[in-house]
């Protein structure tokens, strides 16, 4: 394997070459990008890997196919060059999501993981150059926290009265391969780049009742390449889009902030909102996509008519206007109501599996859980949310550590005085996360 200064050596020269010219010259469609898949980049991607990954349908792991890596490499680039690569099947798993639903979750092989992430790679030196700002999802040094920080500040000091708040239904599951392809082709001009995506977006689905099925649209969530497709797709059906037909056609102020499939826009004017909202489906279906029905809507949204009613969901906070100690209007967050039975139920189940294991390291485990979810949900207004957290953890420590002896051993005096020695994290709300420039 090339050590850590090739790598670097490669991160600088390769991908970074890449990025200036993309950027350099927007209308430039790349070459014979399949050569720039090679042993360096395979081993700078390869370092990038989840080393604790679950294995695909081979049952190859990360450091079974380490131990034999120069082999392993070598033999994939045969097969590359000569045309004999061929992408084996994807595992899929369901993964539960919450009233009942389930996410269907792919794990391709490690071998199909390694080149996916790498052609991720360079797609995104290419892509990050056009995608827009307001695109927060899969993208380096962008996080969800960040986008509700942004769009909260965007709105606070905005002329907006109304919000339209959309999700797409099964986006991932209903990609038109061909119409994703045309894409891709405007910047790029290489067939055996183009056929590689094309073999991982047609590779059969290993169900988890041994049947198999082959798609014949979407791409499978796990796969290292598809949240870059993902992101090129709704580029261009949605913020392109957006900035140079709905924003043109506005009598007032409007923007959008998106984070994968599922994004929020707001309006000056009534009329600029609800035309956006009748034109969206009929956008969405010219590329085989539908809105979310029940987690699209359009609502009266404005800080000089605060209603508890007049409330949206985005990135699991729940957005409303209040005053602030000024008696000044302010955009506030708390954490969404879902989002916090959630966490309840999550942590619920946690401390009921794992009670027989020593307090000290119990309590261990819940401070991290904890501190997890303050980073995220520790935002100015939403302190009572966090305080609810972790009374409900509280609660349930004295529920699970009386009950694990079979007779009362803790009294609620007792586990104070010992959260005491051994305390959990305090509820923290910060103004807005910490933002860094994006790597490109």
């Amino acid at each position: 394997m090339p050590d850590i200064a090739d790598w670097e050596r490669h991160e600088l020269t390769s991908l970074r070459g890449v990025a200036y010219k993309a950027k350099t010259k927007p209308d430039y469609r790349f070459r014979d990008l399949s050569r720039s898949i090679d042993e360096t980049l395979l081993g700078y991607c390869f370092r990038k890997l989840n080393k604790k990954a679950a294995s695909g349908v081979d049952r190859v792991t990360y450091s079974g196919y380490k131990e034999n890596y120069t082999a392993n490499i070598g033999n994939l680039m045969g097969r590359l060059k000569g045309g004999g690569y061929r992408a084996k099947l994807v595992k899929r798993k369901h993964i539960p999501k919450g009233a009942g639903k389930t996410r269907p979750l792919g794990i391709p092989v490690i071998e199909d993981k390694l080149l996916q992430t790498a052609t991720s790679e360079i797609l995104s030196a290419i892509y990050e150059q056009e995608f827009h700002p307001f695109s927060y999802g899969y993208r380096p040094r962008r996080s969800a926290r960040q986008a509700a920080d942004d769009l909260v500040v965007r709105m606070q000091f905005g002329r907006f009265g109304y919000v339209v708040e959309a999700d797409i239904k099964g986006f991932f599951n209903h990609i038109d391969h061909d119409k994703l392809l045309e894409m891709l082709a405007q910047r790029i001009d290489d067939k055996r780049f183009l056929q590689l995506i094309n073999k991982w977006l047609k590779a059969g689905i290993l169900e988890e009742d041994k049947s198999i099925s082959y798609p014949e649209e979407g791409t499978p969530q796990g796969g290292s390449v598809s949240p870059i497709l993902a992101n090129i797709y709704l580029h261009n059906v949605i913020d392109e889009w957006f900035e140079e037909v709905v924003k043109p056609h506005c009598e007032g102020d409007a923007i959008i902030c998106r984070f994968a499939d599922d994004f929020v826009c707001a309006f000056q004017y009534a009329r600029d909102a609800e035309r956006f909202y009748k034109a969206l489906p009929k956008r969405l279906e010219k590329f085989n996509l539908q809105v979310a029905e029940d987690k699209t809507h359009i609502l009266r949204f404005s800080r000089f008519q605060p209603s508890p009613k007049n409330r949206f969901c985005f990135l699991s906070f729940e957005f409303y206007w209040d005053s602030d100690t000024k008696g000044k209007p302010r955009l506030f967050r708390r954490t969404g109501r879902k989002r916090l039975q959630t966490a309840k139920r999550n942590l619920t189940e946690y401390i009921r599996e794992n009670r027989h294991m020593k307090t000290s390291l119990l309590l261990a485990s819940l401070t991290r859980k904890l501190r997890g979810h303050y980073n995220y949900f520790g935002v100015i207004g939403n302190l009572a949310g966090l305080h609810a957290v972790k009374q409900h953890v509280m609660e349930l420590l004295y529920k699970w550590l009386n009950r694990r002896s079979g007779r009362r051993s803790f009294t609620w005096e007792r586990l104070k005085h010992y959260l005491n020695f051994n305390p959990l994290p305090t509820p923290v709300c910060r103004a807005k996360a910490a933002t860094t420039k994006v790597w490109w």
